[in-house]
């Protein structure tokens, strides 16, 4: 290229040799880590050879107000925003200065939020997956700026960074229906090198992600050759202004040879064949080195350049592996960051209060909170509008409260989820709402992968805080798709709280202290509890407490006390249940006057597990109750911890209801009432129980 091509395209001679220099410190870097195979391979690690020019392009454009979810391949990228080699080295061997992740997580995965650069949150290495919580950081920052709560004069954009192979991924087209839905300030990067592992890109795609936006009405689009630093920096520059100024979605496709390993787990000489050599005609290294010749860059000042970028990472190897491994007496903290809320407080029972019920009690749950944290916002499907929820938990919030606060979303349960993490990263506040339980499983990528270990992944630098509502349980007819129990399958996600009200008091004071929690809070409503319409659930509704009751998450209640004179006699037993439980348990307990104490859990993640320890050791019988089929069941667990701890005081085995094993509930109320639990099923677990 000539030098008035290059000075039409405004870049400065300094900005060549510094994309120049760290090129080839990343080709030492990748150069480094095969020589040092047997130390750098312990753990897997790709590396950008063959991406540097567009990565650096990239990184060039970026500034410190911004957001950037990069992919694992982005380490020239990190390179140029101001990242260390000795700062990526660190997590290659997963030390303990690993400034990232303190050695808890892949090399080329980085967590940043230090003065002077782009905040960079959790993002897996599931390809794709951080396509959602990247648009998620656009659509709360067009939230703030919608209502002037940005900082600042610059306006902040979203940087998305992921393989062209990634974009066949259905959770990508989610994050594009809603940068385009809602016109967000994000740039999508698509670094296109025509492999997904082994995988030629005719065998993974009809078109590639340049095609594939057309479809998307209101994404501007641009190629780019993303081996050619000067064209990738034009490309990018003008992709960034398009964001930062018009506050719109933009993608670039960038072509570029991938030159090396696809990880080091994954060798270039299983698979490559003479694909190589005929890529490396394409090196950022070489065409950029020429560039600098043909600006009269003498040949002495780029071998310099190269010096100092080899002896750099030389250096910096050489301490890397002289840093210390991470204090192992710390492997288990930052799983949830601690919440403010660690006491009840208000008044739960204000005088001259009416009764409400639970949906009720929701819904003035979440309107307290919007009338309270201009930061918090709501939605899901059906949410927003007139209907304000299909059980009416939202009704008239959105006209009170304006659509970009409470509006509805696509059927994306993915985007619904995991955009909480990225609501959260910038500082808004997400409520949303999942229709039924029986539809979360569209979710459940987003929820382990992005929300639940993005604390304890990033040292605690980035909880996440997301309410995340779900409608849940049976009754009526609700059938196989309206009616299912989860707090099993959630309750095995680490990194997540679960929370399961029995009455609308709880509903309230639990709601707020899950929202002002800063990690993700799922919150289980059971419907069938909503209305107080099922016999037997008539105390669901209750005098509702004052705005600002708190009830904090981990606290079980008793709610109903066994007699002293069954208790001494030894005719007394616990039901530790939640939910419908607690009322299918009252119903029983009457055909056994004084016998039976009801432990309410309440919240099932953190259990208060003392309180259920106390119950059990107080009667030395125990039930425990839930509506899920019961095989491999969180209540067998339960029980499980209950014979173990307990196991000198049971005056008979631990035992447990539940419903059918069976994989769905039918639609027919009488096939519906065989398969789950009942008041009379409870009667008879509890006289066997107490006659043992």
């Amino acid at each position: 290229m000539q030098r008035e091509t290059m000075e039409a395209l405004k870049i400065e001679l300094a900005l060549l040799k510094k994309a120049y220099r760290l090129m080839v410190t990343a080709k030492t870097m990748g150069e480094t880590y095969e020589e040092e195979r047997a130390i750098c391979s312990k753990y897997v690690h790709s590396t950008s050879r063959g991406h540097e020019a567009i990565q650096l392009a990239t990184a060039f454009q970026l500034k410190p107000i911004d957001f950037v979810a990069p992919y694992y391949r982005d380490e020239s990228l990190m390179l140029g925003l101001g990242i260390k080699p000795y700062e990526l080295m660190l997590q290659l061997m997963a030390k303990g200065d690993d400034p990232f992740a303190g050695g808890r997580t892949y090399y080329g995965h980085p967590a940043l939020k230090q003065e002077g650069f782009p905040t960079i949150p959790h993002q897996s290495s599931a390809t794709g997956m951080q396509a959602i919580p990247a648009t998620g950081m656009a659509h709360g920052l067009a939230y703030l700026e919608s209502q002037g709560l940005l900082q600042g004069e610059e306006k902040p954009v979203v940087l998305c960074s992921i393989g062209d192979g990634a974009v066949t991924e259905g959770e990508v087209s989610e994050a594009w229906q809603m940068a385009v839905l809602k016109q967000l300030p994000i740039v999508y990067l698509v670094q296109d090198n025509e492999w997904g592992i082994s995988a030629k890109g005719k065998e993974m795609r009809a078109m590639d992600a340049y095609e594939y936006a057309a479809g998307f009405k209101g994404m501007e689009r641009l190629r780019v050759d993303g081996s050619d630093f000067a064209e990738s920096y034009e490309g990018m520059r003008v992709a960034f202004e398009y964001a930062r100024q018009l506050r719109k979605p933009i993608l670039v496709h960038a072509r570029c040879p991938l030159l090396n390993h696809h990880t080091s787990g994954v060798r270039k000489e299983w698979y490559r064949g003479n694909s190589l050599q005929e890529e490396a005609v394409r090196d950022p290294l070489p065409k950029l080195r020429q560039l600098l010749l043909d600006a009269d860059v003498t040949v002495a000042e780029v071998e310099e350049l190269e010096r100092q970028a080899i002896a750099l990472v030389q250096q910096d190897f050489g301490r890397a592996l002289q840093a210390s491994q991470p204090d192992t007496n710390t492997f288990d903290h930052h799983i949830f960051a601690p919440t403010p809320v660690v006491d009840e407080r208000g008044n739960r029972s204000p005088a001259k209060a009416e009764k409400i019920t639970m949906v009720d009690a929701a819904l003035h749950a979440v309107d307290d909170i919007l009338r309270t944290y201009p930061e918090a916002i709501f939605y899901g499907q059906d949410v927003g509008g007139e209907l304000g929820g299909v059980f009416r938990e939202a009704a008239l919030l959105a006209k009170k409260y304006g659509d970009a606060r409470v509006f509805n979303t696509p059927i994306q349960e993915a985007y619904i989820i995991g955009s909480t993490a990225g609501m959260s990263a910038v500082g808004v506040k997400a409520i949303v709402e999942i229709q039924f339980a029986d539809y979360i499983w569209a979710g459940m990528n987003q929820l382990v992968v992005e929300l639940s270990k993005s604390c304890y992944l990033t040292n605690g630098k980035f909880p996440v805080q997301s309410l995340i509502r779900v409608p849940i349980g049976a009754y009526g007819g609700g059938g196989p798709y309206h009616s299912g129990s989860i707090e099993s399958t959630l309750l095995n996600i680490r990194g997540i709280k679960v929370v399961y009200p029995s009455n609308a008091a709880d509903m309230k004071g639990l709601m707020k202290a899950a929202f002002l929690d800063p990690n993700p809070v799922v919150m289980l409503e059971h419907k069938g509890l909503y209305w107080s319409k099922v016999p037997g659930t008539e105390d669901a509704r209750t005098t509702e407490p004052a705005e600002d009751y708190i009830l904090p998450l981990g606290v079980a209640h008793v709610v109903q006390q066994a007699k002293e004179e069954q208790l001494q006699a030894g005719n007394s037993l616990t039901v530790i249940t939640y939910g419908m439980g607690v009322y299918w348990a009252k119903t029983a307990s009457e055909q056994f006057k004084g016998c039976v104490e009801i432990l309410d859990l309440r919240t099932l993640n953190p259990i208060d597990f003392d309180a259920v320890v106390a119950s059990v050791k107080r009667h030395g019988k125990a039930l425990v109750l839930t509506e899920e089929p019961l095989l491999n069941s969180f209540a067998e667990s339960l029980a499980g911890r209950i014979s173990k701890t307990c196991f000198q005081q049971l005056d008979a085995p631990v035992f447990t209801l539940g419903a059918a094993n069976l994989p769905a509930l039918p639609l027919n109320v009488e096939l519906e009432r065989m398969v789950l639990p009942n008041a009379s099923k409870v009667a008879l677990a509890m006289q066997e129980l107490l006659a043992y």
